[in-house]
């Protein structure tokens, strides 16, 4: 089901006994307002999505997000209280799942194994066909936009303190110890370096299983970078 179309009617069912039809809207009320609401978000998404893509995120209005949406300004400012928020997530998904996978890592294997494997497999999964569209779109609204691509850093540095937080708390680490950091600048400097490529790469007409193959490769050998050191990597000769 698209964004903004509407919900599938409830299956019809017998009334409990003692309930009239004020007590059905009491069940049933809180339940369709939440469909609505996610329905008039998920209008409002599409609508700036489309605005963005036609003229960049700069050049965009809330105001016009809003007529596009057809919803008051008001209304895209309770969903979104910030613009940025239209395009990146406050939370994003990304987040919890590298945390859990650093969580969860077996026995032997360290933090940066863990992490930073979780990061490539992420990043090779832009290259799947279905995902090169958006890709590319974000590549353009975020590349022209100057206020996006500092909300990006900011996204970045929140997810590498959060890396360095649990390292650090595993680790029982003392105050001003290096180590988490340093793990946790290494991972996600690896998800930007992959990120940026994947985008190079989408904007530049590659998609499919050929940029799947080379996001794996090339983040695998960065991984081994990280994993084995970088003190014989670009000796002077």
């Amino acid at each position: 089901m698209t964004a903004g179309s509407a919900a599938p009617a409830a299956t019809p069912q017998a009334e409990p006994a003692g309930r009239g039809r004020r007590g059905r809207r009491a069940l049933r009320g809180p339940g369709l307002r939440e469909r609505r609401r996610q329905q008039t978000r998920a209008s409002i998404v599409d609508a700036a999505a489309e605005l963005f893509a036609e003229r960049g995120f700069d050049a965009v209005s809330v105001v016009e997000i809003a007529q596009r949406a057809g919803v008051v300004e008001k209304t895209v400012f309770n969903h979104f209280p910030v613009k940025e928020g239209l395009v990146f997530e406050a939370d994003p998904p990304m987040r919890a799942a590298l945390l859990d996978a650093v969580r969860g890592r077996p026995a032997g294997e360290s933090v940066t194994a863990a992490a930073g494997t979780f990061v490539v497999r992420a990043m090779s999964g832009l290259g799947a066909p279905e995902a090169a569209a958006g890709v590319a779109e974000m590549a353009r609204v975020i590349r022209g936009s100057r206020t996006l691509q500092v909300r990006e850093r900011e996204i970045i540095g929140e997810l590498t303190t959060a890396l360095a937080g649990l390292v650090a708390e595993e680790t029982q680490a003392e105050p001003g110890e290096l180590a988490p950091w340093l793990a946790a600048h290494s991972v996600l400097g690896l998800y930007g370096a992959l990120l940026e490529l994947a985008r190079d790469r989408v904007l530049a007409g590659v998609t499919g299983p050929a940029l799947s193959a080379e996001l794996a490769v090339r983040g695998e050998r960065g991984l081994a970078l990280l994993q084995f050191g970088l003190a014989g990597y670009a000796k002077r000769r």
